[in-house]
Order: C-alpha cells, then sequence, then structure tokens
C-alpha cells in the first residue's frame, strides 16, 4: 500500500533506523523530514579523529548485509554505488588468561576444528550447537524479529503461530550460561558462547537462553567489514535518503512533539513547529516520553525494566603493528560470572575486566592510521549511569586494562599511545541521547524482556512510532533495521 501523494512524515534522530525509516517512506510517497541534534548523520554509528588516527565510535560488529541490501533493493538503486563490503575469515580472536588463544572462525567447522584442537572439546559438540542455533533462528528468531510483538494482527499471523511451536520453553526459563554448560563441557568455550549475551547488553548468567541463536550469526552466517569503516553504512544511508527526497536538519534538536486530541500533529525544533500526521522517534523511549512528551509517569514506567549495559571506551592511536591481533579481538576476565554481578548488581566496574579490542587499520592499512601503527577502540562493558566526576573510576579502569593487554600481548602498552581519548557513559548519552548510556536501552535478563521492550507503535497517541536500539527487536545494526521496516510497514499498513 503507498502513501497518499505527498504525505508528510517527520523522523526525530537521523540514526540508522531513522534514515533507513526516512528511506522506506520516501520510497512510499512520503514527504519525509529529519531532525537531528548532532552535526551529522549516524546517530551512535559515528567517527572520531585524532591526529592522524581515525575511530568508528559505535558499533564495530558487521552481520547480515542482507538487511542493506533489501534497502537499496526497495530504493531502487545500485548498492555498490554507495556501499560496499567483504567477508573476514576469523570473527574474533579470543585471548584467554591461561595463553590459550582461539580463532572465532566464519566457518562453523573451522571453528569446530580449532576449538577442538585448542580445548579438546568434542568438534560435533560444536557443530550441534551452531546447528540447533540456525534452526532456531530461521524458525522462531527471524520470525519474532520481523514483526511487531504488540500488535493483535502479529499473534493471528500464521508464522507466529509456528515459530511458537518452535520455541521450547527452556529456551525462556534457562538462562544462557546453564543452557551453555550443559553444551559444552570446558569453561573457556562456555565462556566464548556466554559473551554472545552482551550482543545485547546482557548478563549470561540471567539472559535467557533463547540468545543461543546469536552465533548463528557470526559463525554459520559470516562477519564482514565494511569499506571504509563502520562510518561508511552510515554515510550511505545518508546519501541514499538524500536521493530519495529526504530532508535533513543538522544540529536541530527536536524540542516537543506536538499532539491534539490523542494524535500526533508534528514537532517543534529550533523554535518553529513542523507538522505532520506521522512522527517516528529515534531516541531512547525513555527521552521521548520525558522531554518531547512531558509525560514523566510513561518515562518512569519505562525505567522499571532494567537498562542495558553500557561501556567506557578508550580511544588510543597506537605507535605500533600488533600481528597477533585482528580486526576484532577480546581478553576475557578470568571471574566473568563476578564481572556481571559487578555490573548488574552492584553497578561498578569489575577489576578484571573483559577488554574488547576493535583495529579496523587491519583492514585498510594507512586508511585509519599512519602505516605501520594501529587505531585501537578499546572497549570494556560498563553499568550505565553518570560517571561525571568519577575519573578516579576511569583512570582505575585504564590502569587494570593496560595491565591486562601488557600480561596477554607480553608488551608495555602505555608508551605506544600516541593519541588518546575516552568516551563513558555519561558521554554516550549526550551524544546519542540514550538514558544513562544504555547501549540497548532495556536489557534480556528476564525470560520476557523481549515482550516489554517498547513497541514501535504508541498506544495512546496515534501516528506516533518509534524505532532504534531502546524498542522492539533490540540494539545493533541489524536489529535497528528491522524495527525501521516494522514501523513502515505499519504506517503503510493503517
Amino acid at each position: 500500500m503507498t502513501a497518499p501523494m505527498q504525505q508528510n512524515a517527520i523522523v526525530i534522530g537521523a540514526g540508522v533506523a531513522g534514515m533507513a525509516c526516512a528511506i522506506r517512506l520516501a520510497v512510499a510517497g512520503y514527504a519525509v523530514t529529519v531532525f537531528e541534534k548532532n552535526a551529522a548523520p549516524g546517530g551512535k554509528l559515528s567517527q572520531l579523529q585524532l591526529g592522524n588516527y581515525s575511530f568508528d565510535t559505535g558499533p564495530s560488529l558487521f552481520t547480515e548485509p542482507g538487511n542493506i541490501a533489501a534497502l537499496f533493493a526497495l530504493a531502487g538503486e545500485p548498492m555498490q554505488d554507495y556501499f560496499s563490503y567483504e567477508p573476514l575469515a576469523i570473527a574474533c580472536r579470543y585471548f584467554y588468561e591461561d595463553g590459550t588463544v582461539l580463532d572465532g572462525f566464519t566457518n562453523a567447522q573451522l571453528l569446530a576444528e580449532e576449538i577442538a584442537q585448542k580445548t579438546g572439546e568434542p568438534a560435533t559438540a560444536v557443530t550441534q550447537y551452531l546447528h540447533t542455533a540456525a534452526g532456531l533462528y530461521n524458525s522462531t528468531g527471524k520470525i519474532f524479529l520481523q514483526h511487531s510483538l504488540h500488535s493483535r494482527k502479529t499473534w493471528l499471523h500464521a508464522p507466529i503461530r509456528e515459530a511458537l511451536r518452535h520455541a521450547r520453553p527452556a529456551y525462556l526459563l534457562k538462562s544462557l550460561h546453564r543452557l551453555n554448560s550443559q553444551c559444552f563441557n570446558d569453561a573457556r568455550v562456555v565462556q566464548l558462547f556466554n559473551r554472545f549475551a552482551t550482543y545485547n547488553g546482557s548478563n549470561p548468567y540471567k539472559a535467557p537462553a533463547m540468545l543461543r541463536m546469536i552465533p548463528h550469526l557470526e559463525h554459520n552466517e559470516g562477519v564482514f567489514y565494511p569499506k571504509g569503516g563502520m562510518i561508511s553504512i552510515a554515510n550511505a544511508l545518508y546519501r541514499l535518503a538524500c536521493v530519495k527526497g529526504v530532508v535533513f536538519h543538522f544540529n536541530t534538536p527536536v524540542q516537543h512533539i506536538l499532539q491534539q486530541q490523542n494524535r500526533v500533529q508534528g514537532v517543534t525544533a529550533g523554535n518553529r513547529h513542523y507538522y505532520a500526521p506521522v512522527v517516528i522517534s529515534n531516541i531512547d523511549a525513555y527521552f521521548t516520553y520525558k522531554y518531547l512528551l512531558g509525560n514523566e509517569v510513561a518515562a518512569q514506567r519505562l525505567l522499571k525494566q532494567e537498562r542495558s549495559s553500557s561501556a567506557l571506551i578508550f580511544y588510543w592511536g597506537i605507535g605500533k603493528s600488533f600481528p597477533a591481533l585482528q580486526l576484532h579481538n577480546i581478553f576475557f576476565s578470568n571471574s566473568y560470572r563476578e564481572e556481571f554481578e559487578a555490573i548488574f548488581k552492584h553497578r561498578q566496574l569489575h577489576s578484571d575486566p573483559t577488554v574488547y579490542v576493535n583495529i579496523t587499520a587491519k583492514c585498510e592499512p594507512g586508511l585509519h592510521a599512519p602505516a605501520g601503527k594501529e587505531n585501537w577502540f578499546v572497549m570494556v562493558n560498563a553499568p550505565a549511569g553518570d560517571y561525571a566526576g568519577h575519573e578516579q573510576v576511569k583512570q582505575q579502569c585504564r590502569a587494570n586494562v593496560i595491565q591486562k593487554l601488557n600480561r596477554l600481548l607480553q608488551t608495555d602498552i602505555e608508551p605506544l599511545i600516541e593519541e588518546e581519548q575516552v568516551m563513558d557513559p555519561t558521554g554516550i548519552e549526550a551524544q546519542t541521547a540514550s538514558y544513562m548510556g544504555s547501549l540497548y536501552g532495556t536489557s534480556s535478563n528476564s525470560p520476557m524482556a523481549a515482550f516489554l521492550r517498547h513497541p514501535n507503535f504508541s498506544r495512546s497517541i496515534k501516528g506516533l512510532y518509534f524505532a532504534g536500539g531502546s524498542v522492539h527487536p533490540g540494539g545493533g545494526i541489524p536489529l535497528c533495521l528491522r524495527s525501521a521496516a516494522i514501523v513502515a510497514g505499519k504506517i503503510l499498513d493503517t
């Protein structure tokens, strides 16, 4: 169903989901205007320049490129003219305190053989796990991710009923860690597959076993590198939106959502009213209610759900090349359960954090760092919260990270740091309008978390919709793109 000629729509926020919504509606005939408080598109998907080093500042893992290809196909534009990517042989390299180093191959059989050789875990245990993960994703996960869970029409849809038949109760009632402990004997392998709960900012010791489907995306379907870095995704979507006639207003935060008689009327931005019968919020649902709608009660209701984790990020320009490292690297904590208890129970950084290091210079030498040097995006999981004035806490974390990297790489890292900048949850909130810096909105630390996420539409204000990481189906580029498809589908179906 297409829109009437030049029906207006307004999108708040030029994140990935916001731009995808704008493209979909523009293709359907809407005149779309996007308001963005920052100076450039991308939202969390941004870029930082420090001297001769450049860094992607947000999501660094690229999976399911078909979501982007589908968007270009819908728009009738050749994706290769805007954006290109290449497959990776290794999704991630894992470092353990006992000296074990595992390559997370994007081929399931190669991964199984690697794990068997390094840990003694039977290769069949890994291949069976990934085979089951693929079946769960294709029969259940994909269906739930493509439809609104908050619409009556969805539950009358035949594929949803079929998906429910494949979803075992144990996948909701059992934790991911408990499932993994039953599937694998070696603690290192359990830890490797536990970490996939962090992909939506959750605790593997509480998040449901349904998350076992996530490694399917990396080890069966593959991991990819977008040429130019992750920022190229944001740039490609922005260019596509402009070609389709979408109008962007940067450095223009929305001040209010206008409504009358429970129907959206438009927005106020830059002290000026802009009118449209459709408004899509691509900012955190909490901020939408608290500031744009002035509904403190609804905002506080959202906080009853546990927030996802945030991150403490160190951007380091490293004056040396490390052949032992890949694009994606994980240095595991030696006390994984205690790390998540610190984050979610005690609301503090753990003294032995798991450290993630992303180095795009591995894929395009000389582009993001000078020759023979590397751009390190160094991240640890952190509780969402206000970090203003907590410099000592951040400095202690920095010291812990450096000690860990020194130990596992057998190199003194600190003298190699030529450029440095730090981002904490307070900064993430200020830059991306994510409440308390929570990267994924709410966590998945309960069996019903997926069903409790904010819906993609307002039940009380007709014409108001929600897209992005704080609402269904969740955070990360693939899910944000799917949230946009759900939103556009609901708008065009009304």
